[in-house]
């Protein structure tokens, strides 16, 4: 009996105990590891307690709870571990609604910035995306129950492993940030060091969902003293790079902030100074899917040396083809180089191959033309003959996608020595018969390389998707489509402005050039308008003369009545629909119904 009331003397110690301790955490709100410790103290024992380990991958510190009650029984929350993966972690089955959701980002959001103090710029934008923390989240919580409530109460009993919402909402997946979890830590406020130079990046102007990749491959410049970050930051403008070229680098190559200044950057900096390139050249050429490695950059101009380009030649390599710097960081050049040296060619001969057809080295360029020896390979033609054809048709193989061999046979009906005979004699054959291109049987090849020769001229980058676009959507040869675009700078515009409008709409050069006077003329002469209406609105060169004349001749009477606003946009006449139309300029006028059916009979007896 004795030892019985002791036993039960102890237990009611306990849970004064416990309910003190409560009480103490109610008034101040904020959790720190003396009250989680002291908490584990009194509801575990060495027997019951979970391992609360951050490296076992659960969301929260875990341990077996002895019941107790709850003053509000109507908020239940399921005695569950929340797992920071998706498959540990059974979600409730139904599909989680917006509502659900939202309420759930609000309570993660009130417990970060009331409870644990994060900023509130820090607080709403964990809070909003970290959709796969919020998920597991959930699971904790019945289905019928306020989520709101019921997180808020989870929130006060089981502190949340900080760090894994906050790497989510810095762009990482899941998958990939256990491992760069601290093993110690749960609480963000733990690491003042994290968090002066996250806020420092995001200061500077980084975006936070690019940080996480920072944060994956240079962990150590989280750990900088307060204030070096920046400083790193700002040597880089002292260089004359642009804040926004600045950030570009330091997202897409983080190494850039480790230890000092890169030399090799610097190196590939003062060459391309040397080349002619300006400081913001970089910075308009790389993404945040572009890998750079200076070290390769360099042997990549290197080579380009021995090759025998000056530094003009670079300049127009390098411009018409950035790609080949920053996609790979000049790789493709070893590649191609050892292809070619496969097929017997000399380092002088490939050497003179690539001065002559700068547009090879780009990696889409130089997979054609691979594809295209594979295809002669394939249909068994010797590798001398096939040498020969690559240096003779170099540029136009490298700007054809061929078609596999049997595919080819099967089409035509061939069979694979009469195909190969077929090529022997006219080379050319190779593309006209080979090529995935829809269009390029029926056209003469010169007239496509003309053709690309002009978009090239225009500031169109080689083997770039918005080139093929390009190449499909203009008409003519390459004479042609330069006597169009002649016929636009003689009008008044300038080179630079024709060139942007034709980018913006090409369908411009496919009008004939009286049809483009004709227009033009219209434009100032009769319609009152100046020649650069057409610089904001260039596709005022493509529509049908008979529209044009048809609409601006209602627009003109009705300005003649008081009835439209003078100097409306071209846009504002012409792209609209018939039906918006009549409803906005020939019903506002009494007499406009009557007027423009005169005016459709008039131009139709035309």
């Amino acid at each position: 009996m004795g030892i019985t009331f002791e036993i039960q003397l102890k237990k009611q110690n306990v849970i004064v105990n416990f309910a003190m301790l409560i009480r103490g955490i109610s008034n101040r709100r904020i959790w720190n590891s003396d009250m989680i410790s002291e908490l584990h103290h009194l509801l575990c024992s060495p027997t019951v307690c979970k391992n609360a380990c951050t490296g076992t991958g659960l969301s929260f510190v875990s341990f077996k709870r002895r019941h107790f009650c709850i003053s509000e029984p109507t908020i239940r929350v399921k005695a569950s571990v929340v797992c920071s993966h998706p498959s540990q972690a059974p979600v409730n089955g139904n599909r989680i609604s917006r509502v659900v959701r939202t309420e759930a980002q609000t309570a993660l959001f009130d417990y970060l910035h009331f409870t644990r103090g994060f900023h509130f710029t820090d607080a709403e934008h964990i809070s909003k995306n970290s959709p796969n923390f919020i998920q597991n989240l959930l699971s904790v919580v019945d289905n019928d129950q306020d989520v709101s409530r019921a997180l808020s109460k989870y929130f006060r009993y089981n502190p949340i492993n900080e760090f894994e919402p906050f790497l989510e909402s810095l762009g990482l997946p899941p998958s990939e940030y256990p491992s760069l979890l601290p093993k110690s830590l749960i609480f963000l406020g733990d690491d003042s060091l994290l968090l002066d130079n996250f806020h420092a990046l995001c200061g500077y102007g980084i975006p936070r969902i690019k940080i996480g990749k920072m944060y994956k491959e240079t962990k150590e410049i989280f750990e900088y003293e307060h204030g070096v970050l920046l400083k790193k930051l700002k040597s880089y403008e002292e260089l004359g790079l642009s804040k926004s070229t600045v950030i570009k680098l330091v997202t897409c190559c983080p190494s850039l902030l480790v230890g000092l200044t890169d030399n090799n950057f610097l190196v590939v900096l003062e060459k391309l100074k040397r080349f002619g390139f300006g400081s913001e050249w970089i910075g308009t050429n790389i993404s945040e899917r572009t890998t750079l490695n200076w070290d390769r950059m360099l042997d990549t101009m290197s080579f380009l040396v021995q090759v025998g380009y000056n530094d003009k030649q670079m300049e127009i390599l390098f411009t018409g083809n950035p790609a080949l710097l920053f996609e790979g960081s000049g790789k493709q050049i070893y590649i191609l180089v050892a292809q070619l040296l496969k097929l017997g060619l000399k380092m002088n001969q490939i050497y003179d191959l690539f001065l002559k057809n700068p547009q090879i080295l780009s990696s889409k360029c130089a997979k054609n033309l691979w594809t295209a020896v594979c295809f002669l390979t394939e249909i068994g033609m010797e590798t001398e003959r096939i040498a020969g054809i690559v240096t003779t048709h170099m540029e136009i193989l490298g700007s054809t996608s061929l078609k596999c061999p049997i595919t080819v046979m099967n089409s035509l009906k061939l069979q694979q020595d009469e195909l190969c005979q077929a090529i022997k004699k006219d080379p050319m054959k190779l593309v006209t018969l080979g090529s995935n291109s829809k269009t390029i049987d029926n056209q003469d090849s010169n007239t496509i390389v003309e053709r690309k020769n002009f978009l090239l001229r225009l500031g169109y980058i080689e083997n770039s998707d918005e080139l093929s676009k390009a190449l499909r959507k203009f008409r003519g040869r390459g004479s042609q489509l330069q006597e169009r675009f002649d016929c636009l700078v003689e009008a008044g515009l300038d080179y630079n402005v024709v060139s942007s409008m034709i980018k913006r709409a090409p369908s411009v050069l496919n009008q004939t050039k009286d049809l483009l006077e004709k227009k033009i003329d219209c434009l100032q002469n009769r319609l009152g308008y100046p020649l650069e209406a057409v610089v904001a609105f260039p596709s005022y060169l493509c529509y049908d003369i008979q529209r044009i004349n048809l609409r601006f001749s209602m627009y003109l009477w009705l300005l003649e009545r008081g009835a439209a606003k003078p100097k409306l946009s071209l846009s504002t006449i012409l792209a609209c629909s018939d039906a918006r139309f009549v409803k906005y300029f020939v019903h506002i006028h009494p007499e406009g119904v009557l007027t423009w059916e005169s005016l459709k009979n008039s131009l139709n007896s035309r």
